[in-house]
């Protein structure tokens, strides 16, 4: 992933608007909100003010309207003077679903986050060390865990009640700082697998793709889900990146006969801290290019990479002695596989920029990933999208955006399915993928404060499974859901 400080720099007198894009193209096209720590160039020209990513790091501030009484006392600039910041950021957000699904209804949910960072060599001389940690206090009610039904969550801040650490973590800075070494809490959505245009949106799934979340054990490491784990990121040069991360592998620890199934009551505050759980290794290289002052075309980044996860895993279709598992005669024990893994890609690409000002433009993404069919519940996923900041004459900080994404189910699950039906000759649907369309706009009400009205279209939810509520056994409806997002940061 390809992230970037941004620079403010006030152009000088001399400059006319067109020196003045051409010095923003020179600098990385470092355009939009600043979304990481990172040194790499964003290379995506449509970036939201505002996001529900964790490792977020906004720019903008309710602080700078609330004049002297945005720091009571001075505090905070205090601290910051001796490295140490900190922000508050709350997300509240309303959904409602008007038709499918596996009934329908409407709720809130909201997310507070207390985000903490230190700077060690401002506070004490330490050179390249920082400290960083987050902590969530989520409530509120799923839409898609009570509504829906569905496994591409609606929206990216969806969770069970609590209060909880997200990350906590330390990281060192080497060699003028090209090599990173992070350890501690980590979470992998924070950097993995990400695509910057796609952090527009509100569905779950284009911030971490949905197939990951659903097969690696207990979600993976994501939100609201980190684990002990070591990062380490090397940045030779504004082009080039590579990232490696070692994670505990279960968030939460295997489901069991007398505890939860539920990965979030199994590891209710964050501070299960495992570290017995086989590992989940990621690998990523991204290459962003055309961000020199003299390249020709657009910027874009290209990203590769890829995922090992030592545990054992089941088939979703046979038993210990290649029985199907839909036979009345099956142990009804899976077989067992040794690993599993999967591969990604993802392309960000600018295609347009405003004439007369180089942070308005249009941006795509693509983002394809795949697993073996043969352990597991999905085995391809595809996300595309664009996102156009600055569309309306005189809101030029507004993102719209329109974006796509399909799991598909795997070859195994739906065999099983087929298994189903012809064993035991009791008809029944056969599962095939999930999809969801989602719109939305993204406005910026003044600094520190975004509205985000939003409409998603679920097809197939669960792939296609019987709604649990339909006496008749039907499946469950391709589902429309209308929200409203508001954040407010400090």
């Amino acid at each position: 992933m390809m992230l970037a400080v941004a620079m403010a720099v006030q152009p000088s007198a001399a400059q006319t608007p067109s020196e003045e894009a051409a010095r923003i193209a020179a600098e990385g096209v470092r355009i939009g909100s600043n979304r990481g720590a990172g040194n790499d160039p964003q290379t995506s020209v449509a970036q939201p003010e505002a996001s529900a990513k964790p490792s977020a790091n906004l720019n903008t501030s309710i602080q700078d309207q609330l004049g002297d009484a945005g720091d009571p006392g001075g505090l905070r600039a205090f601290l910051k003077s001796r490295g140490i910041t900190y922000s508050l950021t709350y997300i509240g957000e309303s959904f409602g679903n008007v038709t499918g699904g596996s009934r329908r209804g409407g709720i809130y949910e909201g997310r507070l986050d207390f985000q903490f960072d230190a700077d060690l060599d401002a506070l004490m001389g330490w050179q390249g060390a920082t400290i960083h940690s987050n902590l969530y206090q989520i409530h509120g009610t799923g839409i898609s865990r009570y509504y829906v039904n569905n496994f591409i969550t609606v929206s990216a801040i969806e969770a069970l009640p609590s209060s909880r650490l997200y990350e906590l973590w330390f990281e060192q800075k080497l060699f003028d700082g090209q090599l990173g070494i992070r350890f501690g809490q980590l979470a992998a959505d924070t950097e993995f697998a990400v695509s910057q245009t796609g952090t527009l949106f509100i569905n779950s799934t284009f911030g971490w793709p949905n197939i990951m979340a659903v097969i690696i054990p207990s979600g993976g490491p994501i939100y609201p889900l980190a684990v002990p784990a070591v990062r380490a990121k090397y940045v030779p040069n504004p082009n080039f990146s590579l990232q490696v991360g070692v994670f505990d592998g279960d968030p939460a620890g295997r489901a069991q006969p007398d505890n939860d199934p539920d990965p979030q009551r199994r590891n209710r505050t964050g501070t299960n801290f495992r570290t017995n759980d086989p590992a989940l290794v990621i690998a990523e290289a991204a290459y962003a290019y055309n961000i020199e002052r003299d390249d020709p075309g657009e910027p874009g980044t290209v990203t590769l990479g890829g995922w090992y996860h030592f545990g054992r895993f089941d088939s979703p279709r046979f038993d210990l002695s290649g029985r199907s598992l839909a036979d009345p005669d099956t142990s009804g024990v899976g077989r067992r596989f040794r690993g599993n893994s999967g591969l990604y890609g993802i392309i960000d690409q600018t295609i347009y920029r405003e004439p007369d000002d180089p942070n308005d433009g249009a941006s795509v993404f693509l983002r394809l990933s795949g697993s073996p069919t043969d352990r597991n519940l999905l085995d391809f996923y595809l996300d595309a999208g664009i996102a156009y900041k600055g569309l309306l004459p005189g809101r030029s900080d507004d993102t719209v955006g329109i974006a796509y994404a399909l799991s598909r189910i795997s070859r195994a699950a739906r065999g099983f399915d087929t298994d189903s039906i012809f064993l035991t000759g009791v008809a029944g649907p056969r599962r095939s993928s999930e999809a969801v369309i989602e719109a939305t706009y993204q406005a910026v009400i003044g600094p520190g404060i975004t509205v985000q009205p939003n409409f998603q279209y679920v097809f197939r939810p669960s792939g296609g499974i019987p709604n649990p509520r339909d006496p008749e056994g039907g499946r469950i409806k391709n589902a429309a859901v209308f929200g409203l997002r508001a954040i407010i940061r400090y």
